[in-house]
């Protein structure tokens, strides 16, 4: 399972060493805010896809998209 933590700048350090403390089961591997952000984008991405899907949301066409700009 991976887990995408959001932490304070000021106890980030002390969590990434305690998780560090886990080698066996935990690996940590720092990412940028830029990088961090699109994960998020492309999770809700799917998400709406999958709910497209099952029929609980309508998903706007590409020329829907295309008027309105």
């Amino acid at each position: 399972m991976k887990v995408l933590l959001d932490i304070k700048d000021s106890k980030a350090d002390f969590i990434l060493e305690m998780l560090k403390g886990f080698p066996s089961y935990v690996k940590t591997k720092k990412i940028t805010e830029s990088k961090a952000d699109l994960l998020i984008n492309l999770r809700e991405a799917v998400e709406e896809v999958r709910l497209h899907k099952q029929g609980k949301i309508k998903l706007k066409t590409a020329q829907e998209l295309l008027n309105e700009l």
